[in-house]
């Protein structure tokens, strides 16, 4: 009995051993989320904003395609995940040649059905920077890893065979792109090079590309649509076309394979792969070391105590999901191609980024990179002026570094404004202004690419101070009346009073479309009549009138920077009363409108239009409801399985940002772009949260956070201190955080509704506040 009692405590006294010393890249999962996910959130191996995404895919070119859990097969492994672009997939394969995909939903045995491989599911692992699966048709173990801008594969093959390795350049998903020309070239025994020209609507890019294997090719060919030409060492043309390299594997032979990529030149790609890959030889353990050390000291900026090891996995994931689907796309030495096709030159310290729009991401990506990561804040700030400098307008969503027009608005000037205004101003303002000067009194263009810049409908919105209905969405009004309060806070704190009052009178253009007869942002016609085809739950629009991605009972609370505004015109009880409701109205349907059926609920976490919902009741004196409804959104919203991970459409990393600020406990409704940033208080999900705070940008070296007694049940502030003084008020000044310090919460199971629930405790606005008012 004493023999038995000694052996369970010290496998309890290893487990808790081994739990401590659990680093936060374990926690974060690759696989998290990865059923009905987006193009360009995935499982695959890549660095934060890497240009090389390697991951598997295993749909056609269908909404949401790419890698889907439920789907028990792999199509290829390729390169480019970023939003509107894919680049250069890779298939291992044994036996007879077989140069056709296969449908994703098809048998995947058999001539006619393709080289898709079913997959050992028990064998599919993921982490920061590794994914690997063993392929049942000639039970190859897959394993890939990668660099920013190279990939590497590690291909084990169990028995003798005769083995292909199938460069595929003609890639189904989200915007399936035509090839209008390619080639692939052998220029050695072991290296392969060769470029694919690429266009989707308004996006035309083309991949270069360099291969190289660790041992000699023994055979080489490709194909053009169905023919196949064998024994070449070229292949070019247009249309569905790729290449395969020949082996002879022995039984247990690994094959070795890097790649690298660049929008540039080939030569630039062969720059990419020396700089990235030669310094660690042919060591795959070694690339997968280093990709995840990179990992765990971004994650490990923040370190939680408490909690369970589900809310662990869920914080960890969620950050790694911020910082992993947009794209670097300039090379190695600061080569990149702009949005005229001209091939630029910048500071190589400083990467030109690509990705989806940066639409509302002041509610998560801003706060969170600019609080956690300020030099890749900064990063940011300068990608978006070199693409002004060279384009003439600051991108909304630079896919590929083109003018997309996606989204509405120009929510990239927030995270300008945001980043000065935190102290991250290693960049040229002067410059900003004037882009932002620009971009905020100029109409948008179609570009000759058949994309947009700058804002749409925004010549009667500078003359009515309003969209009206006839030319565009209504909740465009509000969008535009925020990027003019950004510009005029930005102005400010430059000590441009010409251009504050300028733009800190258009702020308010929110009100010309804000109903009182029905407390509602209601659509509006040029001649200034309401449109009286109207509900609250009404309209959603995704061009032409209405309101984009939502309806009037969302927009209705859209004004990041003037939420004391919205409540004069509401009434405060109607404003609590209809919010509260709406939370309980939703929370059956974990705050998701299903299939982006966006007038059905009021509270919908999954898209952009609302996800400050639950934090205004800290302006509204009911700061317990947003302690309240935060956790409920944290628990309900977002799960820990690849079936559950965020709802709705995560749209890179904006839900996982969300969570991981919600889950500090910290958040702020306008965007961090005032004069004087601050941050509102929430409910936060740990015990201790420690953030690292850069000494580059900030002085303090730490800020901690402590909720004590908390628990799913113990949600509700009792009291606070910060830096050991009492604090009243449910938010706090940025500039006090970041001198270092902690904020202790004493946390309990009933809400005390007497903190911070005088008027005078509500968060600055527009409306409320003179030293916001006033230059």
């Amino acid at each position: 009995m004493k023999k038995t009692v000694f052996i369970l405590s010290g496998l309890i006294l290893y487990m808790l051993s081994a739990a401590q010393t659990k680093q936060p890249v374990d926690y974060a999962d690759p696989l998290l989320g990865t059923s009905e996910s987006r193009w360009m959130l995935n499982p695959g191996a890549t660095m934060p904003f890497g240009m090389v995404q390697l991951s598997p895919d295993n749909q056609g070119g269908v909404w949401k395609s790419g890698y889907e859990y439920s789907i028990n097969n792999i199509g290829g492994f390729s390169h480019v995940h970023s939003w509107t672009m894919a680049g250069l997939s890779v298939m291992p394969t044994v036996g007879v040649l077989n140069t056709r995909r296969g449908p994703a939903d098809g048998p995947t045995t058999g001539w006619t059905t393709g080289y898709r491989s079913r997959i050992v599911k028990e064998s599919e692992k993921a982490s920061p920077g590794y994914y690997a699966v063993t392929l049942m048709n000639g039970n190859i173990h897959t394993e890939l890893t990668s660099t920013t801008r190279a990939g590497f594969f590690r291909f084990t093959f169990p028995e003798e065979e005769d083995a292909h390795i199938l460069l595929d350049l003609d890639i189904p998903f989200e915007n399936t792109a035509d090839i209008l020309d390619a080639k692939i070239t052998r220029v050695s025994d072991t290296q392969i090079e060769g470029y694919s020209k690429q266009k989707w609507s308004w996006n035309e890019y083309t991949v270069h590309f360099v291969v190289r294997f660790n041992k000699p090719i023994q055979g080489f060919g490709g194909w053009i649509g169905n023919t196949v030409n064998k024994n070449v060492n070229q292949v070019a043309g247009k249309g569905p076309m790729g290449a395969y390299a020949d082996f002879k594997t022995k039984k247990g032979e690994v094959i070795l394979m890097q790649t690298a990529i660049s929008l540039v030149s080939i030569d630039q790609a062969k720059l990419n792969l020396q700089a990235e890959m030669d310094p660690f030889k042919w060591d795959f353990d070694a690339v997968r070391r280093n990709a995840r050390s990179v990992w765990n000291n971004l994650l490990g900026k923040i370190k939680i105590e408490g909690g369970t090891e589900v809310d662990k996995k869920k914080f960890y994931s969620n950050l790694y999901r911020s910082y992993v689907a947009r794209t670097t796309w300039s090379d190695v030495n600061g080569k990149y191609v702009d949005v005229n096709e001209r091939v630029r030159q910048t500071d190589p310290r400083y990467p030109v980024y690509g990705s989806d729009a940066l639409w509302n991401t002041f509610w998560n990506l801003n706060q969170l990179w600019a609080l956690v990561n300020p030099d890749l804040t900064s990063k940011w700030v300068h990608s978006l002026l070199e693409i002004y400098k060279t384009g003439g307008w600051l991108p909304k969503g630079p896919a590929g570094i083109e003018y997309s027009g996606i989204m509405e608005a120009s929510h990239e000037i927030a995270l300008i404004v945001g980043a000065y205004q935190k102290g991250i101003r290693d960049f040229d303002t002067a410059l900003a202004m004037q882009a932002m000067i620009h971009q905020q009194t100029t109409p948008g263009v179609k570009t000759p690419e058949n994309g947009f810049a700058g804002n749409r409908y925004f010549e009667s919105y500078m003359k009515l101070g309003y969209v009206p209905n006839e030319e565009g969405q209504v909740s465009n009004t509000l969008e535009y009346a925020y990027d003019d309060w950004c510009v005029s806070q930005f102005a400010k704190a430059l000590g441009r009073e010409d251009v504050y009052r300028q733009f800190i009178k258009r702020a308010g253009n929110y009100k010309n479309v804000f109903d009182t007869t029905v407390k509602y942002i209601r659509m509006k016609g040029r001649d200034g009549s309401w449109v009286k085809d109207w509900s609250p739950y009404c309209c959603t629009s995704f061009n032409g009138p209405g309101y984009l991605e939502g309806n009037a009972w969302q927009y209705s609370f859209f004004n990041p920077h003037d939420v004391q505004g919205i409540l004069n015109l509401m009434g405060r009880s109607e404003f609590n009363d209809r919010l509260d409701k709406g939370f309980e109205k939703s929370a059956r349907y974990n705050f998701n409108a299903d299939g982006d059926l966006y007038d059905l609920v009021p509270i919908n976490h999954g898209n952009q239009p609302n996800m400050q919902a639950a934090w205004l009741f800290n302006y509204s004196g009911k700061p317990w409801l947003t302690q309240k409804w935060t956790r409920e959104i944290m628990n309900k919203y977002y799960g820990a399985t690849p079936y559950h991970g965020w709802l709705g459409d995560e749209d890179e990393g904006q839900m996982g940002a969300w969570f991981v600020m919600a889950a500090m406990g910290l958040f702020q409704t306008n965007g961090g772009a005032s004069v004087k940033p601050f941050y509102e208080i929430g409910s936060p999900l740990f015990e201790k949260i420690t953030i690292q705070l850069d000494p580059a940008y900030y002085k303090g070296k730490r800020f901690t956070i402590i909720a004590k007694n908390v628990s799913d049940k113990n949600r509700y502030i009792q009291s606070a201190q910060f830096n050991g003084r009492p604090l009243t008020k449910p938010w706090f000044y940025h500039e006090d955080l970041v001198a270092g310090g902690s904020l202790v919460l004493q946390m309990g199971p009933a809400p005390n509704t007497k903190w911070g629930s005088s008027p005078e405790d509500a968060p600055p606005s527009m409306s409320s506040n003179k030293e916001h008012n006033n230059f």
